[in-house]
């Protein structure tokens, strides 16, 4: 046997039987939970070259394996403009795990550097459009994104302390500019630091978000003004005097009590409580 199937092997077996419970199970409870996949589909899982997103694809590999439900599996990864050493780490990775995936071209990194304003924001924006086109012209209904319970999380408290609103991020969610077409998140309830432990324990090196102006300001020493790293920095704070924070925002997401708000939205449209609220006269 060669020292890298060898290698592959117990990648994988580490998933299912060490990872079992921090990996596995979560990831199962969150397809059936949710009803990620159903019979018939087609999933370009989406695969950006960093640890959330190479880990997805060998959860869902191993899921098609052993699921009784028979859907496809699509392996993408755009190349939005990668430095050379990036690219190639990818295309490493790629063939250590076993994962088939198509690498296409766009110019994207360039097209988000050349803005001031938000071009994290930007960039991810084209990204998911140029993934949701690739995937249409594949024959996919569905695109599988590596988001974790710690990003769910984190959104969450950024919606309210810089959005000022009470927002979410939904396990999936259909497409508004492509038909059709369907958003989900397999890792919805695996948390990051179980992720990490993964590739640590299988010593994998995976690139981290490479676009210009992510390389630019780290050398600046200003990656620390991130405002989910900020965040994130201070959920891990709080932690240590309530080890059941993350658990808490976590599961208030599937506790929300719209009684007790003064106004919401949904499907676009604003409500108030006035609307139901009874008079004592009405109560009797």
């Amino acid at each position: 046997m060669s020292r890298e199937l060898e290698r592959w092997q117990l990648i994988e077996r580490s998933i299912i039987k060490k990872y079992h419970k921090q990996l596995w199970t979560p990831f199962i409870d969150a397809m059936k939970r949710y009803e990620l996949v159903q019979a018939g589909d087609k999933v370009a899982v989406c695969i950006s070259g960093g640890k959330d997103s190479m880990l997805l694809a060998k959860l869902l590999q191993q899921l098609q394996r052993h699921s009784d439900v028979p859907f496809e599996l699509e392996f993408l990864v755009m190349d939005p403009g990668y430095a050379e050493p990036n690219r190639k780490r990818i295309e490493e990775n790629l063939e250590l795990l076993r994962i088939p995936a198509h690498i296409f071209e766009s110019d994207i990194f360039a097209a988000a550097d050349s803005t001031e304003k938000n071009p994290c924001y930007l960039c991810a924006r084209m990204r998911r459009g140029a993934l949701y086109a690739e995937a249409q012209k594949r024959g996919c209904n569905k695109i599988a994104l590596g988001h974790h319970r710690n990003d769910v999380i984190e959104t969450t408290v950024m919606a309210m302390f810089y959005g000022a609103q009470l927002q979410g991020m939904m396990p999936k969610l259909h497409s508004l500019n492509f038909p059709g077409m369907e958003l989900i998140r397999p890792m919805y309830c695996i948390r990051e630091d179980d992720v990490i432990a993964w590739a640590r324990y299988n010593d994998l090196q995976f690139i981290q978000c490479a676009c210009r102006f992510t390389e630019r300001t780290a050398t600046q020493d200003k990656e620390s003004q991130s405002k989910r790293r900020e965040i994130k920095n201070l959920i891990r704070e709080l932690s240590k005097t309530n080890p059941d924070l993350e658990n808490s925002i976590f599961h208030s997401l599937h506790a929300v009590n719209l009684d007790t708000f003064p106004e919401y939205k949904t499907k676009g449209e604003y409500h108030s409580f006035l609307e139901t609220y009874e008079t004592p006269d009405q109560r009797n």
